[in-house]
């Protein structure tokens, strides 16, 4: 499970949550100071409370047991861009407030999707829980098969493996439709 610090002029995000976060380190690699801390879903905070002192946004539907385990600073509902570089885009399915989100850093777009897509074994693979809402699920990867970025960041990979994938417009389509595939055939992945 990994975090990612955005490098940003208009304001250093957060992306994601990991035990592993600490003031010292983040500025030994040259980040003054954090902006905003966004969760993709609500389990990140399950696992750890966030440790850092930043604002922390997540969607409104995975809010209140985001609340349970730590304060949040505030909620979105909608798609919708922060400055001209960071997009915020709501893929309901894993979790009802799951969250994918796509910075374009001016050579690279990068899409961050959580547990929502994870790379297993090479393969980009979801995850369907007993709670997880399996139709909004396929209707959020639909929505991800149009949007054009050119690195998936998940939020965990399997252990040893990449834990990102570089893609171009088609190869993410057809990974996409092959998942979308296995859901509506019952399967979880």
């Amino acid at each position: 499970m990994r975090a990612f610090v955005l490098k940003r002029s208009a304001g250093n995000l957060l992306i994601y949550n990991a035990s592993v976060l600490r003031e010292k380190e983040l500025r030994a690699d040259g980040v003054e100071r954090i902006e905003r801390h966004y969760l993709n879903h609500c389990h990140e905070v399950q696992f750890f409370k966030p440790p850092l002192d930043v604002p922390l946004y997540c969607h409104a539907d995975d809010a209140e047991a985001v609340a349970k385990e730590t304060r949040v600073s505030d909620t979105f509902e909608a798609r919708g861009m922060l400055d001209d570089d960071f997009e915020i885009i709501p893929i309901p399915g894993h979790t009802p407030g799951a969250t994918a989100y796509l910075w374009n850093d001016g050579q690279d777009r990068f899409l961050f999707t959580g547990d929502s897509v994870s790379l297993s074994g090479g393969d980009w693979v979801a995850a369907v829980l007993e709670s997880s809402d399996r139709e909004k699920y396929v209707e959020s990867l639909a929505r991800l098969r149009d949007v054009e970025f050119d690195v998936l960041l998940p939020w965990a990979a399997s252990k040893d493996e990449p834990f990102y994938a570089r893609t171009n417009s088609r190869d993410s389509r057809q990974r996409f439709d092959a998942m979308i595939a296995r859901i509506r055939d019952g399967q979880n992945h």
